[in-house]
C-alpha cells in the first residue's frame, strides 16, 4: 500500500489530488492559517492506492518536466487590440492565448473572482465571453477542486493555466491517465500566495464604505501607466451593480471605472502585506522549485519588468516557451506582437530565489487567526516587534 494524501502537511493546495482520486472523496479547505489543503472526507473509502501522492508536485524533489523535454525560447510580447491590452495586467498575450485557442476548440481552465465566496477560483471557460473574466492578476491563493473536478481526460482539449506548483502537479496527472495529448498548460511567474486571511480582513475592512464587494481588480493601469499599476480597484454593493458575464465581447473588454483606487507606488494595506513577504504561506517560502527558468509548463507568462521595455506604459507580456508544443501555439498567435529575446532579458526582473519570511511573521500569523483589523492593530504591533527584532541584531552583531 502506498499511502494517501493524509501524510503531506502544508502543501502547495493545487488540488489535482482531489481531482485524480477515483473515490472522489479527497476536498479541499483553508486551513487555520488560511492556505487550502486536502482532506479526506471519508477515510474508510480510501485505498491506499497512492494516486494521490504520485500526482502531487509536492511530494516530489524534481519538477514534471523532464530536461529533455525542456526547449527554451522567450518573447517580449503583447496583443494589439488595444482594449485587450489596456484591461490586462501587462501586455494581454494570456488572454489572447486563450481567445485563440477556444476559437480553434479548446475550452480554457482559467481563474476568475468569485464575488459569491470573495476568492479566486478556477473554472471552464468554453466561449471568449466567458474567458474574460479570467483577465488580470489576483494576487490570492485559488480554489480549484470543483473546476479540476469537471474536466475530461478524453474527448476534449483543454489550456489549463494555473501556478507553477499546479501545473507541475496537474502535467504528473494526464501524464499518469495518459492524456497529456489534451492538454497545453500554461503558468506564470509567481511571487508566492498570501494567506486567504489576509484578504478575508481586507474585504472586512473595506466592506463599511462600499458594501459586499461586487468586483475585484489587483493591477490597474488606468490611472498611473504599468510601471506603476499597483492598484486595487473595488466595487461594491453600495457604488455599483455585479458585472454581467452574459454580455457581448465588447461590453466586457471595455473599460470598468472602480470605486476605491489605492495610493500610488504599492501604497495599498493588501500589497503592503503581500509584496512583504507578511503572510506568505511556508510551501512557497520553503518549497516552491519554480522560480525564473524553471518550469512544468508548454507556457509562461508575466510581466516583462526590466531596462528595455522601462518607457513602455501601455505593458509588455514575458512569453516563454518551454516546450516543442508551446512553441507551435507561440508560432500561430494572430493579432499580436512578437519580439523575440533572450530569457535574460524576457525574465530580467523576475524573482531568481523564494521569498522568506520575515521576522514578525509569527505576529502577523498570529493576528490574522484573531481576526485582528488589518488597517489598526496588527501595524502597531509590527511595529513595535520590528523595533525589538532591529535591537536585538544590533546587540547580536
Amino acid at each position: 500500500m502506498k499511502g494517501n494524501i493524509t501524510q503531506i502537511h502544508d502543501c502547495y493546495g493545487c488540488g489535482v489530488c482531489a481531482a485524480s482520486c477515483s473515490k472522489k472523496i479527497i476536498k479541499i479547505r483553508l486551513n487555520k492559517n488560511g492556505f487550502y489543503q486536502p482532506y479526506i472526507d471519508e477515510p474508510d473509502k480510501c485505498s491506499d492506492c497512492g494516486i494521490c501522492l504520485d500526482v502531487c508536485a509536492f511530494n516530489h524533489k524534481e519538477r514534471a518536466l523532464k530536461p529533455e523535454e525542456i526547449n527554451i525560447r522567450s518573447w517580449a510580447a503583447w496583443s494589439n487590440d488595444e482594449k485587450v491590452r489596456r484591461k490586462c495586467s501587462s501586455g494581454g498575450i494570456g488572454f489572447e492565448i486563450g481567445k485563440q485557442l477556444i476559437e480553434q476548440g479548446y475550452q480554457a481552465v482559467g481563474c476568475r473572482y468569485d464575488i459569491r465566496e470573495q476568492r479566486a477560483e478556477h473554472y471552464i471557460a468554453t466561449t471568449v465571453e466567458e474567458f474574460i473574466a479570467s483577465i488580470g492578476s489576483k494576487y490570492i491563493q485559488s480554489y480549484t477542486e470543483t473546476a479540476f473536478n469537471q474536466i475530461k481526460r478524453r474527448g476534449q482539449k483543454y489550456l489549463v493555466t494555473g501556478t507553477p506548483c499546479q501545473i507541475d502537479s496537474f502535467r504528473r496527472m494526464i501524464r499518469k491517465f495518459r492524456c497529456k495529448e489534451n492538454f497545453i498548460l500554461m503558468d506564470f511567474y509567481c511571487h508566492c500566495v498570501p494567506s486567504m486571511l489576509a484578504w478575508k480582513a481586507y474585504i472586512k475592512m473595506l466592506e463599511p464604505k462600499i458594501g459586499k464587494v461586487t468586483y475585484a481588480s489587483w493591477r490597474n493601469k488606468f490611472e498611473y501607466g504599468w510601471h506603476d499599476s499597483w492598484l486595487m480597484g473595488m466595487d461594491g454593493e453600495k457604488t455599483s451593480k455585479p458585472v454581467d458575464w452574459h454580455d457581448s465581447y465588447n461590453l466586457l473588454i471595455r473599460e470598468k471605472k472602480t470605486f476605491i483606487q489605492s495610493l500610488r507606488s504599492k501604497g495599498d494595506l493588501f500589497y503592503k502585506f503581500f509584496l512583504g513577504d507578511m503572510c506568505l504561506g511556508p510551501q512557497c517560502q520553503n518549497s516552491c522549485k519554480y522560480k525564473y527558468d524553471k518550469s512544468s509548463a508548454d507556457i509562461r507568462i508575466g510581466d516583462l519588468w526590466g531596462d528595455t521595455y522601462k518607457d513602455d506604459q501601455k505593458g509588455v507580456s514575458a512569453l516563454v516557451a518551454f516546450t516543442e508544443k508551446g512553441y507551435d501555439v507561440v508560432e500561430n498567435l494572430t493579432n499580436v506582437s512578437l519580439i523575440e529575446h533572450p530569457l535574460e532579458i524576457v525574465a530580467e526582473g523576475q524573482m531568481k530565489t523564494n521569498a522568506r519570511a520575515i521576522d514578525t511573521y509569527p505576529l502577523v500569523m498570529y493576528a490574522l487567526r484573531r481576526g485582528m483589523p488589518i488597517d489598526g492593530v496588527i501595524f502597531k504591533l509590527l511595529d513595535i516587534l520590528q523595533m525589538v527584532c532591529t535591537k536585538l541584531r544590533l546587540m547580536i552583531k
